[in-house]
């Protein structure tokens, strides 16, 4: 059982990091998204309050968009497109003018106990729900015309944990293999000037969950020989900055209730404290700022973009 900040401890944060922050500026027309995870449970659980932070932070910076990492709704998904936890926990929580802007998607494990294709579907009737499958990419070319391909993936299928539970989460019937295969077809096929992949799982935490050894072998090697500069994720209830081989892997799972982190060898950063990832983008620097649900920016790096791969 994982252990739980509850009550006055939620908006109080734990923090780990073994050196001075690396307090860097946005680069000179950059442009900027935000991820957030863990986040739909009706508004509670400081969820209000993360939104709040995001609409300020949005307001003060043009927003390109927003990534969820999934676990969209608690506990058991939605039912239908017309679930009132559509209204509870998205259209009447992330009201902000600032926050009227695309959101790419990933499904959670969470997501999986309810009806996953009604999350597919509501991107039919939202402006600015994306989801057009349960893995999918997209490239945005950005103001200084440097291009961002994302590649949202679904990783509960890759988990034997998830795939053993068939009755319940409903993933049997999705193929790693076959998803692995577009992932390092769509990989291989991009021009873009930054690749960052996007899923629900970690592939390496220093939360409860841990890392995820599927991940791990399946997923890392295609990062490798594509160049992949970044990958963000949720699951774990907080914010992390773990480096392994030289990429960063950001967990942004905040986005209402959190949980411990126990920090190692790879953390550059963690905390578990309620807040989300703002990303700035330019042509050859990512900026990374670390928000907690005060708007105070607890960790920031620099990732300079990867050689093309051969």
């Amino acid at each position: 059982m994982l252990r739980r900040l509850a009550g006055a401890a939620l908006l109080a944060a734990t923090a780990f990091a073994p050196g001075a922050p690396e307090n860097p500026a946005a680069p000179a027309g950059s442009s900027e998204f935000l991820v957030l995870g863990d986040w739909g449970r009706g508004g509670d659980k400081g969820q209000k309050q993360v939104a709040a932070a995001m609409a300020a932070w949005a307001d003060a910076r043009p927003l390109r968009f927003v990534v969820s990492t999934g676990d969209n709704f608690y506990e058991d998904g939605v039912a239908s497109v017309t679930d009132p936890k559509w209204k509870a926990s998205f259209e009447d929580v992330y009201t902000a003018r600032s926050l009227q802007v695309p959101w790419f998607v990933s499904l959670g494990n969470h997501d999986y106990r309810g009806n996953v294709e009604a999350q597919v579907d509501y991107a039919k009737t939202s402006p600015r729900w994306r989801m057009p499958g349960r893995y999918f990419t997209v490239t945005e070319a950005l103001a200084d015309g440097t291009r961002l391909q994302l590649f949202v993936l679904d990783t509960s299928p890759f988990l034997d944990t998830y795939r053993s539970l068939v009755s319940r989460t409903k993933v049997g019937g999705q193929d790693p293999a076959v998803q692995r295969a577009w992932l390092e077809k769509e990989l291989a096929a991009s021009t873009a000037d930054w690749k960052v992949v996007v899923a629900h799982h970690a592939i390496y935490s220093c939360g409860p969950h841990g890392d995820s050894a599927e991940l791990v072998r399946g997923l890392v090697p295609l990062f490798d020989r594509a160049g992949v500069a970044l990958y963000v994720n949720g699951h774990d209830h907080g914010l992390q900055d773990l480096v392994v081989g030289g990429r960063h892997y950001v967990t942004s799972g905040a986005g209402s209730e959190v949980t411990r982190v126990a920090p190692d060898g790879r953390t550059r950063w963690a905390a578990a404290v309620n807040g989300f990832v703002a990303v700035a983008v330019a042509r050859d620097t990512l900026v990374l700022k670390f928000v907690d649900v005060s708007g105070a920016v607890r960790h920031e790096v620099v990732i300079a973009r990867p050689a093309r791969a051969p």
